[in-house]
């Protein structure tokens, strides 16, 4: 009984994080919800599409519905691993050098554009993110909790940029695809405009509110039928005669462990202790998509990760 008034506790208390983003945010109802589930996964999020969909505003007002600290990072061409960590800085008075911290050191770091800096910029960001630390010479330093990398990519302008290696990649739990304002969602933006700076966020969340529910996760009841389900979803990703003009590479056994992870946290959202096939359905586009790697012929007939799996649910059935 006492975890169940737990869930259903938190699940108000992010039901008032929703309705206190959104007055500011009006359409990116599922950007904030997976804004959410990496926060609560404790990993990170790749966010992408076009500029000025409010993809830095809806990170910087979430940050401040839970008190935590945010910084904004620019990629460029010239960015250089050192502006993102450190930066050796000489004192004049002591007569020495001193290490002094950049933004890293943040709870939330949105790294803008992250596709612009070539790959020793992108590079520098694999430690921070799978292990939570960063090392500057011979110190290692670790990066307070919470801790997530918010990237975004543009699809757009392609010129002077650089593709995500493989093993940055792996490092987003999810990939989100930022979508346009319906119709309606546009006159609504145009209402709110000419107040938005006035719009005074409320912290909803503490810090340890946030911590308390990364652990709540791990209380999240799974069936072995859910696990056979994500299982099967992943063997099928897997069957070399299907999906061999589609596939070049298969999806790992981590892919599985994080659609489970993104499953349970969508579950909490929700209010609910446990796992429901409509949770592993509501995120299998957004954990898998950047991890299947097209072979040169879907590539061709413009076929999408997200049509393969949509393709793949359609045909995996739950036991």
């Amino acid at each position: 009984m006492e975890n169940k008034e737990k869930f259903t506790e938190l699940n108000q208390k992010v039901q008032e994080v929703f309705s206190e983003i959104w007055k500011k945010i009006v359409w990116q109802e599922e950007l904030i919800r997976d804004l959410m589930i990496a926060l609560l996964s404790r990993w990170h999020i790749l966010l992408e599409w076009a500029p000025w969909l409010a993809k830095t505003l809806s990170v910087d007002t979430l940050s401040k519905t839970l008190g935590l600290d945010f910084n904004r990072m620019q990629f460029t061409p010239d960015l250089l691993p050192s502006d993102l960590i450190w930066a050796k800085i000489y004192d004049p008075d002591a007569k020495s050098f001193f290490v002094k911290h950049w933004p890293i050191f943040s709870n939330f770091i949105l790294a803008d554009e992250i596709n612009r800096a070539p790959s020793k910029v992108q590079s520098a960001l694999l430690e921070a993110m799978a292990e939570r630390q960063v090392t500057i010479w011979e110190s290692t330093f670790k990066l307070e909790e919470p801790f997530i990398v918010l990237a975004t990519q543009n699809p757009i302008e392609q010129s002077g940029t650089f593709d995500l290696p493989e093993a940055q990649l792996d490092r987003f739990l999810l990939k989100t695809i930022i979508t346009y304002p319906t119709k309606e969602q546009e006159i609504q933006i145009l209402k709110q405009s000419k107040d938005l700076g006035n719009v005074k966020i409320k912290k909803i969340l503490t810090k340890k509110d946030v911590l308390d529910a990364q652990k709540l996760v791990k209380e999240i009841y799974v069936d072995d039928n859910i696990l056979n389900y994500i299982s099967d979803i992943v063997f099928e990703t897997r069957d070399s005669e299907k999906y061999k003009d589609l596939i070049t590479y298969w999806v790992s056994p981590r892919w599985s462990i994080w659609l489970l992870q993104a499953s349970k946290v969508l579950a909490l959202i929700a209010g609910r202790d446990f796992v429901i096939p409509e949770d592993i359905k509501a995120v299998a586009k957004t954990v898998l998509r950047h991890r299947l790697i097209l072979s040169y012929e879907a590539l061709a007939d413009n076929i999408t990760e997200d049509e393969i799996i949509e393709k793949i649910l359609g045909v995996v059935k739950v036991r």
